[in-house]
C-alpha cells in the first residue's frame, strides 16, 4: 500500500485530504475491529475483512489488529501464518490457485503449476511484476472429480491443462485492458 497524500484544493491542513492511503485504511480497520472485537470467535473475520481493505497483513497491522481486539499478538499471528488464504506480503490482484491434492497432482496439476510459473515468470507464492497475479498452490479445494483444477479468485477452473493455460490468463488481462497471453 502506497503512503501518498492527495492533492485537495483545501489547506494542507484538512485532515481528510492529507490523510495518506494508510491512514485510511487503518481507519477502516478500526471500525472493523470496533464491529467485531466484542464478538467471541470473531478473530479470522477481522483479518479477512483487514486484508479486504489493505491488500495484507504485514506485522504492523497484525499488532495494530490484536492491539484493538485486546488479544495477544502471537494468537493473530498464529491464525494469519495458519491459513493459506492470508497473506503477509503484497498481492496480485488476482490469485491463482493450483491444486496439488491427490486427484490434481496424479492429474498433471504439478505439470500446471510448471507451466504457469514459466508463463508468468514467477515462482509459488509470488506476485507477477505487473501486480496481477500471484501464484499459489492448495493442498485440495474440494473439485477433486474435476481434476486437476485451479482457482482465480473464487472462479474454479476444471480438467486444466497446459494447453487452457494462455485462454484462461487472456481472459484476465483483457479484463484488466492488459494485452492477450
Amino acid at each position: 500500500m502506497s503512503v501518498q497524500t492527495q492533492s485537495c484544493a483545501q489547506s494542507a491542513h484538512c485532515a481528510p485530504c492529507a490523510a495518506t492511503d494508510e491512514e485510511r485504511a487503518y481507519a477502516q480497520i478500526a471500525n472493523v475491529i470496533d464491529l467485531y472485537k466484542d464478538k467471541e470467535g470473531s478473530l479470522i473475520q477481522v483479518l479477512h475483512l483487514a486484508q479486504g481493505i489493505y491488500g495484507h497483513l504485514p506485522l504492523e497491522l497484525q499488532k495494530f489488529v490484536a492491539k484493538g481486539m485486546g488479544i495477544p499478538l502471537a494468537e493473530v499471528s498464529g491464525v494469519v501464518s495458519f491459513y493459506s488464504f492470508f497473506s503477509t506480503v503484497p498481492r496480485g490482484e488476482h490469485t491463482i490457485r493450483v491444486c496439488l491434492g491427490t486427484a490434481c497432482y496424479v492429474r498433471g496439476g504439478k505439470r500446471v503449476v510448471e507451466a504457469l510459473q514459466q508463463k508468468l515468470g514467477i515462482d509459488l507464492n509470488e506476485t507477477t511484476e505487473d501486480g496481477l497475479f500471484t501464484l499459489e498452490v492448495a493442498r485440495c479445494i474440494g473439485a477433486c472429480g474435476l481434476a486437476p483444477a485451479m482457482m482465480i479468485d473464487d472462479a474454479v477452473y476444471k480438467q486444466v491443462n497446459v494447453n487452457k493455460l494462455d485462454a484462461i490468463l487472456a481472459g484476465f488481462k483483457k479484463a484488466e485492458g492488459g494485452a492477450a497471453a
